[in-house]
């Protein structure tokens, strides 16, 4: 069938751009226009009570220019606070222009993220003849701690971390002149009257003061030892990145076996001999927000089908200083960062190194942010502490963001973007949204802005579970809006679930995969009708089953089930999810039924004990502890169990990662094949038995996994694309954890449109569970502006 495709086939693109700060009144409307003009963009640009709105539209590559010219060109006595922009559907026109500043939303306090250091304050930093050389809290207005030292509204000092700590006489005339870049910063400090640095043993001791405090941490990261650094949102864990022993050290300890760790580099030109950096990635690297980016390692050759690439980068500064393959086992890809506050460059500038800056915790803990609290936590991890005593109202982990399709997309939203807003189309009554069991996050609706909350993290511990407690009353805490109802997911057991029964408030439950699509609708600012591709691991479905690989024909309310993956038994449950080996014997058994032993040759039955397979299929046959799914997530497990490529996963998401990361860096277009069935209902099934057989034909044909596993994702694309045929709507949604995979994705969006449809991705929320919450906020505002309007109609009918 034809479907009429809105995105112009020159490839035009209009992106929607909100800047907040000093943005009115210093020439930046006539900046927009003129850089507008010249990049021959059609749109328009306006003042409004919250700061400037911009719409632009042109080709792809002319709105990049545009993004990065309107940071790196902003009229001199400007500054950008908060900087949104996505991008959504072209709608034409013909002419770019300034129109009158908009009056009908009202001017509101938006707490601002926290930011990197600004090039000023890095210039103070290392001027010796600076009164701020080397003071490692050195901020202004363009940078430094927001989010992480506020406790109430307005931003004043005295609402924030910083209110014991009095401004000398030199800050103080500082914050008070209006042409001074300090004016107003309410972070204002300086080696006089701010806070200070000590180095601590592991039994908390102090060790060392002011700068003796760098080159003592230095000292012993390069000795091999593990430093507890206290930064903006909490504690890092830094350990050589060179150094097998430390990393292995690190690993041990803090109990987190082979889930790669992310790493800062103390200059970009030094992240480039280790990864390849495209433009977009550097523009990330480098931005205010300083998020962990993934980037490609440099790597030798790939290996022939079960092995995996190891790291080899280039020799730097003449030594050999190679960063071991144990910080990112078996994967082509390093999660790099560059210091983002004083303290990081200069302890950055004193080692020289690249260095692991992992979360400072225990696996499925949150980090910790006080430094009496990190002795007690920490004490058995790290051998060093680098702390301060600027107190951190909150938690805060580093962002992660991954270019997919030229556009960035949050793998975590955290440090740098939370807690900004998503704005939606349309005012709505305030709820509490309260998000899902892992990759936990929380969103709170106000007016037309859904606050969304840094990551939390898995709930799965007392620490974590307070930690999320704290986030939703830290919410509620700032804009006070008056809260109608919570939200919360569809499932009874999840801790987020029983901590909204308790709130007291009026209940909305959201169904998992509902509440995914529908927050990437709220990006894009789709308020129709769509089909939704929700592909993940695990999600409390309508008919008791585990779901997980669905097609959702959903608006903003509601939903109906047009399609899924066939389902299969997953023996022991939630164990099969830390056990693709059981996912696995699952599918196989789906497959083959009581031939299951003619294929004893595979992995993973030659991995268990014949018994353990027999108690596996046993428990599938009478049904005991073993729940269907139709889980996209566990159909990429139990194919990489049967490649022999994972058993046992270290970390979530290993398996299907791996299946990714052994894709050939061109891989051939070949495909398996599969049937579309329907049931009575009307609802189509996507069988992939015939794909898996010709897998495992390959497999012992001695195909690469490589190639077979590029087979696997475009059934999957084609899979996914014949369903969107078949059930007909031009706007197709994606979400859910599995397009976190880079190659899926861009597979599946270019196939798409290819075909007429007009696919729709994430880039301000990730695609993950840490984007429920703000789904669950939109479906729950919906729901009650209909209840609202039949009640009205019933008054009037009844009046």
């Amino acid at each position: 069938m034809t479907i009429k495709q809105t995105v112009d086939i020159c490839g035009r693109q209009r992106v929607r751009i909100f800047i907040d700060g000093v943005v009115q009144g210093v020439g930046f409307r006539p900046f927009i226009y003129r850089l507008a003009q010249e990049l021959h963009l059609k749109g328009w640009v306006c003042n409004s009570p919250a700061g400037l709105s911009i719409e632009a539209e042109g080709t792809s590559g002319d709105l990049g220019v545009f993004l990065r010219r309107i940071r790196s060109q902003k009229p001199a006595h400007s500054l950008i606070r908060n900087f949104q922009y996505v991008f959504s559907d072209p709608c034409g026109g013909t002419d770019f222009e300034i129109r009158s500043s908009g009056t009908s939303s009202r001017k509101r306090t938006l707490v601002l993220p926290d930011m990197a250091t600004c090039p000023e304050c890095l210039k103070e930093i290392f001027d010796p003849l600076d009164r701020r050389y080397l003071y490692p809290f050195t901020n202004c207005t363009h940078c430094g701690p927001r989010y992480s030292i506020i406790e109430a509204i307005p931003y004043d000092r005295a609402n924030t971390t910083m209110k014991n700590f009095r401004m000398c006489d030199e800050c103080r005339r500082e914050y008070e002149d209006p042409v001074n870049r300090r004016f107003h910063a309410q972070p204002n400090a300086c080696g006089k009257c701010g806070p200070h640095l000590e180095l601590w043993d592991g039994q908390g001791n102090v060790t060392g003061r002011e700068h003796e405090t760098i080159t003592g941490a230095a000292a012993a990261l390069k000795e091999g030892k593990i430093a507890a650094v206290k930064g903006i949102g909490g504690f890092h864990l830094f350990a050589d990145a060179s150094n097998e022993a430390s990393i292995h050290l690190l690993r041990k300890r803090k109990r987190r076996e082979e889930k790669p760790f992310a790493l800062m580099f103390p200059s970009l030109e030094m992240v480039k001999e280790y990864c390849f950096v495209s433009v977009q990635e550097e523009f990330l690297l480098t931005s205010r927000e300083a998020p962990i980016v993934l980037l490609r390692a440099r790597l030798t050759e790939r290996s022939e089908r079960k092995s995996l690439p190891e790291l080899t980068p280039p020799l730097l500064g003449g030594a050999q200083k190679l960063i071991t393959s144990s910080v990112a086992p078996g994967n082509p890809y390093l999660g790099v960062m560059l210091p983002y506050s004083p303290l990081h460059h200069i302890l950055m500038r004193e080692l020289q190194i690249p260095v692991v800056a992992t979360s400072g915790n225990l696996a499925e803990e949150p980090i910790s942010m006080d430094e009496q609290e990190a002795i007690e936590r920490l004490a058995g991890i790290a051998d060093v502490f680098l702390v301060h005593n600027r107190p951190i109202a909150r938690s805060i982990d580093d962002s992660v963001v991954r270019i997919v399709m030229n556009r960035p997309i949050m793998q975590r939203r955290a440090r740098g973007y939370a807690p900004l807003p998503v704005s939606l189309k349309e005012e709505g009554p305030s709820v509490l949204a309260v998000g899902g069991h892992l990759k936990n996050t929380v969103a709170l609706s106000v007016e037309d802005d859904v606050f969304v909350s840094q990551h939390i993290g898995d709930l799965q511990t007392e620490k974590s579970f307070e930690a999320f407690r704290r986030a939703a009353e830290s919410l509620k805490g700032l804009y006070e809006p008056g809260i109608k109802a919570v939200v919360c997911d569809r499932h009874p057991d999840y801790l987020s679930s029983q901590f909204a029964r308790e709130t007291g408030l009026a209940l909305i439950s959201v169904q998992h995969h509902h509440a995914h699509i529908v927050s990437c609708m709220a990006e894009n600012h789709l308020d129709e009708t769509v089909l939704g591709i929700a592909w993940d691991g695990t999600g409390f479905g309508e008919d008791g089953t585990i779901w997980g690989g669905e097609f959702l024909i959903c608006n903003l309310e509601g939903f109906t089930r047009a399609g899924h993956l066939r389902t299969f038994f997953l023996p022991g449950g939630e164990k099969a999810v830390r056990e693709p080996v059981r996912a696995a014997v699952g599918l196989l058994h789906e497959v083959f039924g009581e031939r299951l032993w003619e294929y004893k040759d595979l992995p993973p039955l030659t991995c268990l004990q014949q018994g353990e397979v027999k108690i596996l299929t046993q428990m599938i046959a009478k049904n005991i502890h073993s729940p269907r799914t139709s889980s996209a997530g566990r159909l990429f497990d139990a194919a990489a169990s049967i490649l022999g490529l994972v058993q046992v996963n270290c970390f979530e998401g290993q398996a299907a990662m791996t299946l990714e990361y052994i894709l050939p860096e061109i891989p051939a277009g070949g495909r398996y094949h599969y049937r579309l069935t329907k049931t009575s209902q009307g609802c189509l099934i996507a069988d992939w038995g015939a794909m898996i057989e010709e897998m495992i034909a390959d497999l012992r044909s001695d195909i690469p996994a490589g190639e077979i596993s590029a087979k696997f994702h475009h059934t999957l694309v084609d899979i996914a694309v014949d369903i969107a045929g078949r059930v007909g709507r031009p706007k197709v949604v994606l979400s859910g954890g599995c397009f976190q995979n880079k190659y899926l994705t861009e597979k599946l969006i270019l196939r798409l449109r290819e075909e007429g449809f007009n696919p729709y991705w994430h880039q301000w929320v990730p695609p993950n569970d840490g984007g429920i919450s703000l789904g669950q906020a939109v479906v729950g505002m919906s729901r009650l502006k209909i209840k609202s309007s039949k009640d009205k109609l019933k008054r009037e009918i009844c009046a």
